[in-house]
């Protein structure tokens, strides 16, 4: 095994301003009777509109100035925003309210050119963060860029967290992290899912990562699962691939992948990459229906299993499926099979 442990790197010039940056944001986030909207929106005008954090109140009243321009200035104060989560039906109004500016100054820190990449003032600013937004946090959490939340006010969370860049934390039925979990890149955690014949059927269930738990790369953990103490949860086609290499009778007998052939592997149809998707033989069949929009850029539309199943036709495929006049439409499967398209 080669251990490559993270090397210790010098504080840049700029790093006496940062902690007192820091400092002021944590002494105010300390008073209970602070204006959350107002001193959002003056953080994010001192890092994006610097020119105009003195008088802000006056230029987006100003109607000398561009329309695109004023909304852009307003756009930091996050009661002239509206976020996905806030048309959810079990959406806490008055949990979610409080917590929301402290989101929005979250997520607008990521997009800024002082924060996204720049890793240690990031880290310390969430870190600040998290306490008054999450139902409880623990010590030493740690969090890199475009971490996104649901309601933000459901999440508990134990000592020395870790959650890596573009992870979602989807906690409309609660998420409970223990001690020491560790959530990699790309990973989403749900607690809500919806209904594949209705949509407004939304079933809300806690989803639970015990101590040691390690979530690792693109995986997703569905709602209501807990995953216990210690475990790991990775491509699921590596542990497939682990028990098939052990049977003798299996195509891929003798033939074990690693997460880093998991990751290195080219995608089908992004986020699949090729080894999530099952041998020609496994007896059953994914199929996945997308399309590729004027920015080149693929978009799964729906995506349905069929498997053997008795006195069923064997050779159900892909074959079966092809596009008429704009719709898709099939050929030799029974149509109580199949899904309806949008």
């Amino acid at each position: 095994m080669v251990m490559r442990p993270l090397r210790a790197l010098p504080m840049p010039g700029s790093a006496p301003l940062a902690d007192a940056w820091l400092e002021r944001i944590g002494a105010a986030l300390a008073d209970p009777a602070l204006d959350r909207p107002r001193f959002c929106r003056e953080i994010l005008c001192e890092l994006a509109y610097p020119d105009y954090a003195a008088n802000w109140e006056t230029a987006v009243a100003d109607a000398s100035v561009p329309n695109g321009t004023r909304l852009a200035l307003a756009a930091p104060d996050p009661r002239n925003v509206t976020l996905e989560p806030e048309s959810c039906a079990e959406c806490d109004d008055a949990k979610f309210q409080r917590v929301k500016p402290l989101l929005w100054l979250w997520y607008s820190f990521d997009r800024l050119p002082i924060g996204g990449q720049n890793v240690d003032l990031g880290v310390r600013l969430r870190r600040l963060l998290a306490p008054h937004i999450f139902k409880r946090c623990g010590e030493r959490f740690k969090a890199f860029q475009h971490v996104e939340f649901s309601f933000g006010y459901n999440i508990e969370c134990g000592d020395d967290v870790v959650v890596h860049r573009h992870v979602l934390l989807d906690d409309r039925g609660g998420i409970v992290m223990g001690h020491k979990v560790s959530i990699s890149d790309y990973a989403n955690i749900y607690s809500h899912t919806h209904s594949i014949v209705e949509q407004a059927d939304v079933t809300c269930l806690p989803t639970i990562l015990e101590d040691g738990v390690r979530i690792t790369y693109h995986a997703t953990v569905l709602a209501g699962v807990r995953v216990a103490t210690q475990g790991m949860v990775g491509a699921v086609a590596v542990a497939f691939r682990k028990h098939a290499s052990m049977n003798p009778n299996a195509v891929m007998y003798e033939k074990p992948i690693t997460i880093e052939d998991y990751m290195n592997a080219r995608y089908i149809s992004e986020p699949f990459h090729l080894f999530d998707y099952c041998l020609i033989n496994d007896g059953g069949v994914a199929i996945i229906l997308n399309y590729q929009n004027p920015h080149g850029k693929f978009r799964i539309l729906c995506m349905w299993f069929v498997h053997g199943r008795r006195n069923s036709a064997p050779g159900i495929g892909l074959a079966g499926l092809w596009r008429r006049r704009g719709k898709y439409t099939h050929r030799g499967i029974p149509q109580r099979w199949l899904i309806k398209l949008p």
